[in-house]
């Protein structure tokens, strides 16, 4: 569906030149929900306005359903751009026009006949419920109701694209939730492929199939979601994990351990078995949580668990040995953690 190549954008300065994409290569399947992860500067909005050709890349191909944008240019590119939607951390709406009007722009840059433009309107409004708003301004709303009228600003031709470049960081947790469960339901409903700009795991952990890390204009880390928070391989993406799962224990508590401090990792269904209980009836060792969650991850289960075990030393070699035997992978920590 997408397809990048060794795109490359270099900026030009007062002080020299600055790479903001360094050779990225991405393959994002049809219909899938793609996000791109990384602090600021990393070069992940670089990156994203070069898929639309709002910044010219310095090298490399941007292949979308086959065709090589970057070869493109006059009324071929703004053709292949209709099919790209795109929506902004600030919603750039026209204040001095109302929702419809707002969303008929769109239409009628793209020459939709007069005659189809308010039925599609109404379509779209009621995609992003907000039919009773159609005659309101964007001063009268709410943060999560202008930017589902840039969601259906940025749908009203048709895409078969959604860029989504740091869309839900302007809003509060329960007004991003909304807004990411909407495009999950435009995405499933749709099969409109959406790649998504963000510095925030739990947008990710929320709706992402995939996921690439980006630092200094670089991909560090690509791939499932899922296998991605379970087995990160970058210090940056454990970083960037940590944000949404950690395992913060008071130093106290730590100090006061005397027996062995484990970290316990279950995928998939093994989460949902009973291991740890299993492993502290069947062998003479006491265990003691000190931190445990299960995460859901594209609707799978992740267990994540900080544990102290106390015993002999075969005994806890054995039980950890009976746990990974079980399919859960055991690592073994210090009282710094």
């Amino acid at each position: 569906m997408i397809e990048i190549k060794d795109l490359s954008k270099v900026y030009k300065t007062n002080k020299g030149t600055v790479s903001g994409v360094d050779q990225v290569t991405l393959s994002i399947k049809e219909g899938e929900v793609f996000g791109i992860v990384g602090y600021s500067g990393a070069g992940k909005s670089s990156l994203i306005r070069c898929l639309n050709l709002l910044e010219q890349p310095t090298s490399g191909q941007i292949e979308i359903n086959g065709t090589d944008l970057t070869k493109l240019k006059g009324r071929e590119l703004r053709k292949a751009r209709l099919k790209i939607g795109m929506i902004f951390q600030h919603f750039y709406l026209i204040s001095q026009r109302t929702v419809g009007e707002n969303i008929a722009f769109a239409l009628k840059a793209a020459n939709t006949p007069n005659n189809k433009i308010t039925g599609r309107v109404n379509e779209l409004l009621e995609m992003v419920s907000l039919s009773d708003k159609k005659d309101v301004y964007p001063a009268q709303l709410s943060g999560g109701q202008k930017q589902r009228v840039g969601i259906a600003r940025a749908l009203a031709n048709d895409p078969s694209v959604l860029l989504c470049d740091e869309a839900t960081s302007a809003l509060d947790p329960n007004t991003t939730l909304a807004i990411l469960r909407l495009l999950k339901k435009i995405n499933r409903e749709l099969n409109i492929t959406i790649v998504l700009i963000t510095h925030e795991m739990n947008v990710v952990k929320e709706i992402c199939d995939r996921m690439a890390v980006m630092q200094s204009g670089r991909v560090v880390e690509e791939g499932d979601v899922y296998d991605i928070f379970s087995a990160p391989k970058t210090e940056l993406t454990k970083e960037f994990i940590s944000s949404v799962v950690s395992f913060d224990v008071p130093d106290s508590i730590l100090k006061a351990c005397t027996g062995r401090l484990i970290k316990v990792l279950f995928r998939g269904d093994v989460a949902g078995e009973g291991v740890i209980t299993d492993t502290i009836q069947q062998f003479n060792v006491k265990g003691n949580f000190l931190h445990g969650s299960i995460e859901y991850i594209q609707d799978r289960p992740l267990g994540l668990f900080l544990m102290e075990l106390k015993g002999q030393q075969e005994d806890i070699n054995q039980a950890i040995s009976y746990m990974e035997k079980r399919g859960a992978q055991v690592e073994v920590t210090t009282n710094g953690i």
